[in-house]
């Protein structure tokens, strides 16, 4: 930048400049967002809003303070022997994120260290370990991603001194995340909680802070021997909901209780005030630290997830087979509908797929409620004479996991039986054999 002194990122500076009539400013400077057209300056001014300011424009810089870095001493973390261990792994995301002013957004850049530092309070339930594991937002995450988390969560839970984890991540695919731990974690034995925020946590309305607290009082309070996500249960800072990893769903864009149990009732809420704990669905695994849990994160990417919209293009089925795709996830409508008659129909593309080995997968879009098979004589014709696989009340997204799952396993994928038996099997709990009135929009 040239900024007419020797003014650098982070001095505060009084800034004249001329724009119908002569002005001057006072804030700090900042780093050009990379988003921003070149030869603006940047200044933050007292109020906490940012200006820019063409620097043809620039008279006059003065350095009023030169920025100094603070040092932040952390103090180590004393054990107390009366309290549980709890290991909070970072993972990225929101959460984690704070103002990057390369491109005027938030990046993933605080550890679980930071937030003990911030929130002091967390130490009073339980001693807590921090790993820095990743620092991605959860949009950039794939496969291998969910295997570097739940390796992560297997090495450490195995510990001995260890009674749960926390895992903090971003919210965009977080019920991505959380189905593929399910599935890629055998024999889970402790509490594995995961949390994450809609705000980051420079807001004054950010979750985060809540939303951990009460993921660590699950982690070190519960006998959930299953993944399980702890976030607002309401707009309100009351309670947070525990909810089954493979039974969660991010419904909203940006309320902070966006994360709601789909065909299932939450395990428990956990309230943030006095750290109580009420259990709603007492239908999970129970903790049991006698054995350890392993790592099973096998997963085959040539899986595909498909939405089903009038007027489709069949050839988006031609085109997976063609690149050896070796299974895809239809996104149904309603009880698991595909257009199989007339000028829309991509049955003959079905069939294709079903010929050449890939495994056809029917879930439905609706959310709500179960595909069924044998309903309507458009779903027959998917199900006997074409032998596509129909999943209950599997997530269309979770289905999409299992199935990268179940065909990363030689044992699970020999043929399109084998396939089926296996992505009819409720591993996970992610098939709920029977729906209660109460478990609709909850």
């Amino acid at each position: 930048m040239t900024n007419k002194c020797k003014a650098t990122e982070g001095d505060r500076v009084r800034v004249s400049y001329e724009k119908d009539g002569k002005q001057e400013v006072e804030g700090v400077l900042l780093p050009r967002p990379e988003l921003l057209t070149e030869g603006i300056l940047v200044i933050k001014l007292d109020s906490g809003y940012n200006i820019g300011i063409k620097e043809e424009r620039v008279k006059k810089i003065e350095v009023l303070e030169q920025y100094k870095p603070k040092k932040v001493k952390i103090n180590p973390i004393k054990k107390n022997p009366k309290l549980p261990n709890i290991s909070v792994i970072s993972f990225g995301g929101t959460i984690s994120s704070k103002i990057d002013y390369t491109t005027g957004g938030v990046i993933a850049d605080y550890t679980a260290e930071d937030f003990f530092a911030m929130s002091p309070e967390l130490l009073d339930i339980a001693n807590l370990k921090s790993i820095s594991a990743a620092k991605l937002m959860s949009e950039d995450m794939g496969w291998d991603d969910w295997k570097l988390v739940a390796e992560s969560i297997v090495k450490e839970i195995n510990n001995k001194d260890v009674d749960g984890i926390v895992a903090t991540v971003g919210t965009d695919t977080m019920h991505y995340i959380t189905a593929a731990t399910s599935f890629f974690i055998k024999n889970l034995n402790k509490p594995v909680v995961f949390t994450a925020s809609q705000r980051s946590i420079d807001r004054g309305s950010s979750d985060a802070f809540m939303n951990l607290k009460c993921a660590i009082v699950a982690a070190a309070n519960t006998d959930i021997a299953e993944v399980v996500t702890c976030m607002h249960g309401t707009t309100n800072d009351d309670y947070c909901l525990l909810i089954r990893g493979t039974k969660v769903r991010k419904m909203h864009t940006s309320r902070r209780d966006a994360f709601r149990p789909i065909n299932n009732r939450p395990f428990a809420k956990v309230f943030a005030k006095d750290s109580r704990i009420e259990y709603e669905n007492k239908d999970y695994v129970k903790v049991d630290k006698k054995s350890d849990c392993e790592s099973d994160a096998k997963f085959n990417d040539k899986v595909a997830l498909v939405l089903i919209h009038p007027s489709i293009d069949g050839s988006i089925i031609d085109y997976y087979v063609e690149k050896g795709y070796k299974g895809i996830v239809l996104s149904a409508t309603a009880l698991g509908h595909v257009s199989v008659n007339g000028k829309y129909s991509i049955l003959k593309n079905i069939e294709k797929a079903i010929k050449a080995g890939v495994a056809i997968i029917i879930a439905s879009q609706t959310i709500y409620g179960r595909t069924h098979p044998f309903v309507y004589t458009n779903l027959r014709k998917l199900s006997i004479q074409n032998n596509c696989i129909f999943v209950s009340d599997m997530l269309p997204e979770v289905a999409f996991i299992k199935l990268g799952y179940v065909l990363g396993h030689k044992d699970m994928s020999g043929n399109i039986d084998s396939i089926k038996k296996n992505m009819q099997e409720n591993m996970r709990g992610e098939i709920n054999p029977r729906h209660r009135i109460d478990e609709f929009l909850n």
